[in-house]
């Protein structure tokens, strides 16, 4: 090496997935209009495969134990949110005793809209139920007054109004998976669409 010889300086830029661009704001995206879901009738379903059910009214989510979540954000549209601050209840709470076999997942939403995920991806600390971000109650164009929150894959994957997760024993595609979407989702490998 020559004296002096520094290399390549290291990039400024954060590291994103492949493909993502860096927003500084939150863009609403959403597959139907925004439902309104009053906190007196809110609650969420977890429903086994056997049709066994678990339900939490408002007051029983909030006082669950409580979560602060620190994650990055990926969208199938290609922009990136860093470091954002959610708080909510974590899914191994919700699913902690839930007797199952299942290894599915698919999350529905008021409005209607579904996704689904493995199982697996709900645990170990990677999922909630969340109703707070940045330190507010979460309005409704995203999400109010709680979605689901899995930052590990795209957003589309957290679905917003969710009102509860049936389990599965096999896979059965939501919304946007039957329309062509990746049944994953993982942005580090770029998982947009069924094939790649």
């Amino acid at each position: 090496m020559s004296p002096g010889f520094q290399g390549r300086p290291r990039s400024a830029e954060p590291a994103l997935p492949p493909g993502q661009y860096l927003t500084e704001d939150f863009p609403v995206l959403s597959a139907g209009p925004t439902p309104k879901v009053p906190l007196e009738t809110w609650e969420f379903v977890i429903t086994t495969e056997n049709g066994d059910e678990r339900r939490w009214s408002w007051a029983e989510l909030m006082a669950l134990p409580q979560e602060t979540a620190e994650v990055d954000l990926h969208c199938v549209t290609r922009w990136s949110k860093l470091h954002t601050s959610w708080q909510g209840v974590s899914l191994d709470t919700l699913l902690d005793g839930v007797d199952t076999d299942a290894h599915y997942a698919l999350a529905h939403s008021y409005g209607g809209y579904t996704t689904n995920l493995p199982l697996d991806d709900l645990r170990g600390g990677r999922a909630w139920v969340a109703h707070t971000f940045d330190g507010a109650p979460l309005h409704p164009e995203h999400g109010g007054p709680a979605r689901l929150l899995v930052p590990h894959l795209y957003l589309w994957k957290s679905a917003k109004w969710v009102r509860g997760i049936k389990l599965k024993t096999m896979d059965q595609p939501g919304f946007w998976e039957t329309a062509g979407y990746h049944d994953y989702g993982d942005p580090w490998r770029e998982q947009r669409y069924q094939g790649d």
